[in-house]
């Protein structure tokens, strides 16, 4: 208790009470935007992505465009024109291989990102062949952004892409497979800090010229039978500026304005695919960007935090194109009918894929570095033949089971793979468009994909068009 003497001041701070009433509490001076500011904000706006989980051709420009029907925003984050997507739209197939599939959405903006390197012929032509085929294309340059800090792929990028390839043929007897396209050296010359960015190109052009001149005897004093046609290509690159100048933004102010204004739904297509990643792919038989979820943060300048759902597209089977490892490829009879069922040839290069069961270890190890929302399975229609399906579950390697998915090439080539059987349903699932249509046998197979990666199947793909798409939730 309080002693006699004590104050009615003194009772009131002990009781919180005055006269038998609550003593009112006057705020505190200091509540200020300064207090306001150090309390949590989630992200007023996230992108979705969508990304590759096995070695590309999974089907991911049929999942964007799907989901790019009522997006704000589709950006591409990396990657260069190696990277190739196909969608059909009213019959009409397009081939994008730098454009984002999502322009065909004529209400969205496309945006290319830093991350990506842009041959400017090429996406110049991509974009004439593709206003040939059909409408979708029309008015492109309309809703097209481009970054300043994207850097650009020269011929000599190209060619210099096709000596490397060569000089490995002849030192080791095995080269890359790379597509030829320049991206490799592109990459390089970022790495190097002699790279060309769009923003050099569309500003003073006698600097930028400058800059080029220094760029090509580089590579010439590195590759004497290289062939450049300097003025050649600066002539052309003069004509690109001043198409290309309406069109080239400061990226990182795009994305930031997208991200913190009023809502908007954003949408991130990720090329190549996880295990072409240059660090997490099969090395060194992969790509030279990071294809993975890190990708679209460095890619677009992306805060982690307005990262949202990731979504991996998973082909119902495997395929690869070029050398490298492959441990569920079936060089056999059941090779060839997926090849051929699943017209399975590269949209950029128009080599045949390899092909073989799918193998979820891989998946696995895919999902653990990007922690995918959901799956898209692809292509299930191509099994529809089948009397016996397989699925690749465990690798051993001399007879000891392999933890997890090796860095080793070595050691990925000589996995034995263990596999799940599963009976075939046998009967064409192209008229789908619910779960329920599925045979039961296909409903059995992707639920074992889903326990199996503990993710959820969203969508799974039985034909070509959009309404194919059949979504499960």
């Amino acid at each position: 208790m309080a002693s006699p003497s004590a104050s009615n001041s003194d009772m009131a701070n002990a009781n919180g009470r005055e006269n038998g009433e609550p003593v009112v509490k006057r705020p505190r001076e200091n509540v200020t935007p300064q207090s306001q500011l150090r309390s949590h904000k989630e992200p007023a706006n996230k992108v979705t992505v969508v990304l590759g989980a096995q070695w590309g051709d999974e089907g991911k420009g049929k999942v964007v465009d799907l989901l790019a029907m009522d997006a704000d925003i589709v950006c591409r984050c990396q990657g260069g024109n190696n990277a190739g997507h196909t969608v059909v739209v009213d019959s009409v197939e397009y081939d994008f291989h730098l454009l984002p599939s999502g322009v065909l959405n004529k209400k969205a903006t496309s945006f290319i990102g830093n991350g990506v390197v842009i041959h400017l012929p090429g996406l110049f032509t991509e974009a004439q062949s593709n206003l040939t085929k059909g409408k979708g294309l029309q008015g492109w340059e309309d809703r097209l952004k481009i970054s300043d800090r994207a850097h650009i792929v020269f011929n000599f990028h190209q060619a210099v892409d096709g000596i490397q390839e060569q000089q490995r043929q002849q030192q080791e007897g095995k080269n890359l497979g790379t597509t030829k396209k320049g991206i490799g050296p592109a990459y390089s010359s970022k790495a190097a800090r002699n790279g060309l960015r769009v923003c050099d190109l569309v500003s003073d052009f006698k600097v930028f010229e400058a800059k080029f001149r220094m760029l090509a005897e580089h590579f010439l004093a590195m590759y004497p039978n290289l062939n450049v046609d300097i003025e050649g290509e600066l002539k052309q690159l003069k004509v690109y500026a001043a198409r290309l100048r309406p069109l080239v933004t400061d990226g990182v102010y795009f994305m930031h304005k997208a991200l913190t204004g009023p809502s908007k739904k954003i949408l991130v297509e990720g090329a190549n695919a996880a295990l072409l990643d240059i660090d997490f792919g099969t090395y060194p038989f992969v790509t030279s960007s990071n294809c993975t979820v890190g990708g679209v943060c460095t890619g677009l300048g992306v805060p982690p935090s307005h990262v949202g759902r990731v979504y991996g597209v998973v082909k119902a089977y495997t395929t690869r194109v070029g050398v490298g490892a492959f441990p569920t490829e079936q060089d056999n009879e059941t090779g060839v009918l997926l090849q051929t069922r699943g017209h399975e040839v590269g949209v950029t290069t128009g080599r045949k894929r390899r092909c073989g069961w799918l193998d979820l270890i891989l998946v696995r190890y895919a999902h653990m570095v990007n922690g995918f929302s959901a799956i898209a399975l692809t292509k299930l229609d191509i099994l529809d033949t089948l009397e016996e399906i397989k699925v690749g579950v465990a690798y051993n390697v001399d007879g000891e089971p392999l933890p997890s998915f090796p860095a080793n090439m070595d050691v990925l080539t000589r996995v034995a793979v263990e596999y799940k059987s599963f009976p075939g349903w046998c009967r064409s699932t192209e008229d789908a468009r619910c779960f329920s249509d599925l045979p039961l046998q296909a409903r059995d197979y992707i639920r074992f994909i889903e326990e199996f990666l503990q993710v959820p199947v969203k969508w799974v793909g039985v034909g070509k068009s959009r309404e194919s798409m059949i979504k499960l939730y």
